[in-house]
């Protein structure tokens, strides 16, 4: 009986410690999430402004394994945005995943004016739209970021807790693309970035 105890108390210690290094992990984020307002030419926010970015608390189950599939001789085709002009992207991949015990699947993207840039030669662009939209985060839906090298063994850790706004949920006059009808899932993805919390500019 102490050592099923003694293995309870253990396992609760490593939930404990697990869960707080993955809040500091989403924190150490969003922290350098902020900071590249401030580094960015074409930013819409200001350093007051940033009091005004909210997020869900952090949730490791919003932090899961997906399987890649890669789309292979994937024709370009142009997203559209916000400011009605379009963007060129091809179809990179599919992830496919559970989250909360339901089958979910989403497309990765590729821009191909980023492509042609050596910093973002191995960007992936990963849209989504989900039931908080419009509600507890912008209607528009909200975007994370990838790179090929995060694909490994045709898995990719996909954390809904790094999901940020497009520019456009701050201010007018960005080309923000739309998420396509492929990438709206019928869950509540209560992870990442809410709505801001400041009059749109």
């Amino acid at each position: 009986m102490k050592n099923i105890l003694n293995l309870a108390i253990f396992l609760l210690v490593c939930h404990a410690v697990q869960a707080q290094n993955f809040t500091e992990e989403t924190e150490i984020f969003r922290t350098h999430y902020k900071d590249d307002f401030l580094k960015s030419k074409n930013s819409p926010l200001k350093k007051d402004d940033l009091a005004y970015l909210r997020f869900f608390a952090p949730d490791s189950t919003y932090r899961v394994t997906a399987v890649f599939k890669r789309i292979e001789k994937s024709r370009p085709f142009e997203m559209p945005t916000y400011s009605d002009t379009n963007k060129t992207y091809v179809k990179y991949g599919q992830l496919k995943f559970r989250l909360h015990g339901k089958k979910q699947t989403l497309t990765v993207y590729r821009s191909l004016s980023l492509q042609s840039l050596p910093q973002y030669r191995d960007y992936l662009f990963l849209p989504f739209k989900d039931k908080t939209n419009g509600i507890e985060s912008y209607g528009g839906g909200r975007y994370i970021d990838l790179r090929t090298g995060d694909i490994q063994d045709n898995t990719v850790i996909l954390d809904f807790n790094k999901a940020y706004n497009p520019y456009c949920a701050y201010s007018n006059g960005y080309h923000c693309p739309i998420p396509p009808a492929d990438n709206h899932l019928t869950a509540r993805i209560e992870a990442g970035e809410k709505n801001f919390g400041k009059e749109h500019q």
